[in-house]
């Protein structure tokens, strides 16, 4: 069974007579009541009876007219969703990032989408096989390391890890601390998986000082110990818990910091639309953080 056969049985239905069809088929009328015998073949059906010249459509005929018509409108939006992917359409987009670059980056990111935009999708990161992802069904990553040279690929922004701390914290006040000052105090850090973690136990490791850490699971339970006056939060986050946000400087009087790419497949169907989107991340992020 054949949409071409089916949409000649509609047609004809439509009509009310095979030759009436053939204008809208462009189908000689021998060939159209051929096909249309197939079909009653096919389906065990019986479809038209005669009555005054004209063809009628049986009560089996009328049963099977409403699928015939849903067939025929799937088959069209198949079509269309196909010509729509040819032309480097997205209907759908899927982003990979980590769980804080979701939550603070790019969900913030898709509320300022539009209508037109594709419909999002996320998935959370393996921070050990960051560009994977594109393998496994994303679309676009926002990843830490620098992505390989075979992919497409942006920087998105540098953001800064952060010192979060009460109010009545000793180092409250002062905007920025130096590395070793704040050293000098217990640390609460996410677990050496997350790419803030990374960041600053590099640091640490280039200073070659002692560090006094405990580790939380959750940033987010990081800054609330910090809202309790247990320690410093040293997190990637947005602040929570009214904590005041602080630099942290390092070496050459740069500040901790990860850098975010973003990276898609070159020969992705969608490459020029996802690269657009890259593109409005990142001015999105330098606007959101007045950062590079």
């Amino acid at each position: 069974m054949e949409l071409r056969t089916i949409g000649y049985f509609v047609a004809v239905a439509d009509a009310g007579s095979v030759s009436a069809a053939t204008q809208v088929t462009h189908v000689t009328q021998p060939s159209l009541s051929r096909q249309l015998r197939q079909l009653e073949k096919e389906l065990g059906l019986e479809l038209f009876t005669r009555r005054d010249g004209r063809l009628v459509l049986t009560p089996a005929g009328r049963q099977f007219l409403p699928a015939a018509r849903e067939l025929l409108g799937r088959a069209a939006a198949t079509r269309a969703a196909a010509a729509h992917t040819r032309a480097g359409g997205l209907p759908t987009l899927t982003v990979a990032a980590p769980t804080v670059t979701l939550n603070d980056v790019v969900a913030p990111f898709f509320a300022t989408w539009h209508a037109d935009d594709p419909m999002p999708r996320v998935q959370a990161l393996d921070a050990a096989d960051e560009y994977g992802a594109l393998e496994r069904g994303a679309d676009l990553v926002i990843g830490t390391r620098p992505p390989p040279s075979a992919l497409a690929r942006t920087r998105v922004a540098a953001l800064p890890v952060s010192a979060y701390v009460r109010a009545d914290h000793p180092l409250a006040g002062r905007g920025r601390v130096p590395l070793p000052e704040l050293l000098d105090h217990e640390l609460l850090v996410p677990t050496p998986d997350s790419h803030a973690r990374r960041a600053l136990d590099a640091a640490v490791e280039r200073a070659g000082l002692p560090v006094r850490r405990v580790e939380f699971s959750s940033s987010h339970v990081a800054q609330s110990v910090a809202a309790a006056g247990r320690g410093v939060a040293v997190v990637s986050d947005d602040p929570r818990y009214g904590l005041e946000q602080l630099t942290i400087g390092i070496e050459d009087g740069a500040m901790l910091r990860i850098v975010l790419h973003a990276a898609w497949q070159p020969h992705h169907h969608g490459a020029d639309q996802l690269a657009a989107l890259a593109g409005r991340l990142r001015a999105f992020v330098r606007d959101r953080y007045a950062t590079s």
